[in-house]
C-alpha cells in the first residue's frame, strides 16, 4: 500500500517540481546524501531512488524489519557502495564514478509524507596537459608554433593563458574527446604563458619553458655553424687514422722485403760453397 502511495506522490512531484541539492565530486569520492532526520521515527518508511526511472537502491522500514539497499539493480552498478546509517537513514555511496552521476530522491513516509533530491556530478581525475612544439606548422625564424593538448577527456575546457589574461580556449561537454590548441610565441618574448585544463571542481596547469618547448624539430637538420664545429675533428680524426694505417702497411712490406732479400743472399752463399767443394775434390 506504501508502494502504491509512495508512487502517485512521485508523479505528483515530478509535475510541481522539487527542490534539488547540486553535489560535485571527483571519481573515487565518497558521498553521504543526508535525510536531515536525526534519528528515524519508529513508523517512518524510508526510499532512496535513483535515475529518471526511480530505480529503487535502498529501503527501511522498521515497523517490515526492512533495512536493505539495492546494489544489483542497474547491471550492478552500486553493488558493495551503498551504506546506509541505521540510526538517521541518510544514504553513503563509496568510490563513485562517472556512472553513478545522476538525480537521486529519498522518501519519508511518517507523520507527513517529505521528499528531498540530490543532484550528483561526478568528474573524471584530470590529465596534466602536454605542450610541444608544432613541427607540422609554419613559422618565422624569430618564433615558435606550439600545441597543448590532453587526451580522452570529458566536461573540460583547455586553455592558453598569458600571465592571468586568457588568450584562447576550448571545451568539450559529454563526449569524451581528445583536444588540442595552438600558440605561436617568439623565442625572446619574457612573458609567462601556461596551459590550463579544468572542471567546476579542479585544473591541472602545465608552465610554457620555451627553451624546452621550442627544440629544433627533428626535419630541420643542425644548423650551419654546428656543421663547421663538428667537421673539423671528424676530419683530423680520419687523417690521423689514415697515416698510421699507410705507417703499418709500409712498415709490414719493408720488414718482408728485408726477410726475402736474407734468404736469398743465405741460399747463393750455400750454392758457392758447394761448388767450391766440387772443384777442390
Amino acid at each position: 500500500m506504501f508502494h502504491m502511495f509512495v508512487l502517485f506522490c512521485l508523479c505528483w512531484w515530478s509535475l510541481i517540481g522539487v527542490f534539488s541539492e547540486s553535489l560535485f565530486l571527483m571519481e573515487g569520492d565518497s558521498v553521504t546524501l543526508h535525510t536531515d532526520l536525526t534519528e528515524i521515527p519508529e513508523d517512518d518508511e524510508i526510499l532512496w531512488n535513483f535515475g529518471s526511472e526511480r530505480s529503487l537502491i535502498a529501503e527501511i522500514s522498521k515497523t517490515a524489519g526492512i533495512f536493505s539497499t539495492y546494489g544489483d539493480v542497474l547491471d550492478g552498478r552500486f553493488r558493495d557502495r551503498l551504506k546506509l546509517d541505521k540510526k538517521t537513514g541518510s544514504l553513503t555511496i563509496t568510490n563513485i564514478t562517472t556512472q553513478h552521476a545522476g538525480r537521486y530522491e529519498v522518501l519519508i513516509n511518517g507523520a507527513k509524507l517529505t521528499s528531498k533530491a540530490f543532484s550528483v556530478s561526478v568528474y573524471a581525475h584530470l590529465p596534466v596537459p602536454n605542450i610541444i612544439r608544432d613541427c607540422s606548422a609554419s613559422s618565422s625564424k624569430e618564433s615558435c608554433s606550439l600545441v597543448c593538448s590532453a587526451v580522452n577527456v570529458s566536461d573540460v575546457t583547455l586553455s592558453w593563458y598569458k600571465g592571468n589574461s586568457l588568450l584562447s580556449s576550448i571545451s568539450v561537454s559529454g563526449l569524451s574527446i581528445s583536444l588540442s590548441l595552438p600558440l605561436e610565441v617568439e623565442y625572446q618574448d619574457k612573458n609567462t604563458y601556461s596551459c590550463v585544463i579544468n572542471n567546476p571542481i579542479n585544473n591541472q596547469t602545465t608552465h610554457l619553458n620555451i627553451t624546452e618547448h621550442c627544440q629544433p624539430c627533428a626535419d630541420q637538420g643542425l644548423p650551419s655553424s654546428y656543421i663547421v664545429v663538428i667537421s673539423i675533428p671528424v676530419a683530423v680524426s680520419l687523417l690521423i687514422v689514415a697515416a698510421v694505417v699507410f705507417f703499418w702497411i709500409y712498415k709490414k712490406c719493408r720488414k718482408t722485403d728485408q726477410e726475402g732479400n736474407s734468404i736469398f743472399s743465405t741460399r747463393l752463399q750455400q750454392e758457392l760453397a758447394e761448388g767450391f767443394e766440387v772443384r777442390s775434390k
